[in-house]
């Protein structure tokens, strides 16, 4: 069966979240810091109005920077950037224009890694719509960004864990455990988000 064409996913919202119900629940980029470009599944691709063909293919930093709402483009591009010199976990929920032309709101978590001198070589995480989550929520402005150090609170070490089960289970081509796979992931997104937001309520009183 051929792909559709990026143009077929861009017509309307129904359209659009058509293809994402029949898509993997979670989505995941990787980082290559050799030729610093970012490599996404078609879920990724469509949440950020980019070609599927090129996110697979790998796509620079600033293609899906471009997406990223204005009032929360700064402020994720700066994260990621301290990510990669820095290194280590990071969680951060921002807004994105998606393929639709609706603003969605997006839980993002990933890993940079650096060699033994200290150099970034690669990352990798997972992107989870949270719109759902968000529009429950009075306040849609911009959020604070958590980061994590070691030693890494239950639930990101869970997160870890199912990621890199996941990746495994993904290659043993079983439909069922697949899908309990996603499930896993997905609720962990929502667990997350649901701990961000309960933290920014506590700072805020």
């Amino acid at each position: 069966m051929p792909k559709p064409k990026f143009s077929e996913y861009r017509t309307c919202a129904a359209a659009f979240q058509g293809a994402l119900d029949a898509l993997d629940v979670i989505g995941s980029w990787s980082w290559d810091a050799a030729s610093d470009s970012i490599q996404a599944d078609l879920f990724v691709a469509l949440l950020f109005n980019v070609d599927p063909e090129e996110a697979e293919a790998g796509l620079p930093l600033d293609a899906f920077l471009a997406s990223i709402h204005p009032e929360d483009r700064d402020r994720v591009q700066a994260h990621i950037r301290r990510g990669g010199r820095d290194g280590g976990l990071y969680v951060i929920e921002y807004r994105v224009c998606s393929a639709d032309g609706i603003t969605r709101w997006v839980l993002g978590r990933g890993r940079f890694l650096h060699n033994h001198r200290g150099q970034p070589v690669s990352g990798r995480g997972i992107i989870v719509d949270i719109t759902d989550v968000r529009m429950g929520e009075a306040t849609m402005g911009a959020v604070e960004t958590t980061e994590f150090h070691e030693p890494e609170p239950p639930l990101e070490r869970a997160a870890d864990f199912a990621m890199a089960a996941h990746r495994a289970i993904c290659e043993l081509q079983d439909p069922a455990l697949k899908a309990r796979a996603e499930a896993l992931l997905l609720d962990l997104g929502r667990k997350l988000a649901e701990q961000e937001w309960r933290m920014r309520r506590t700072q805020m009183n």
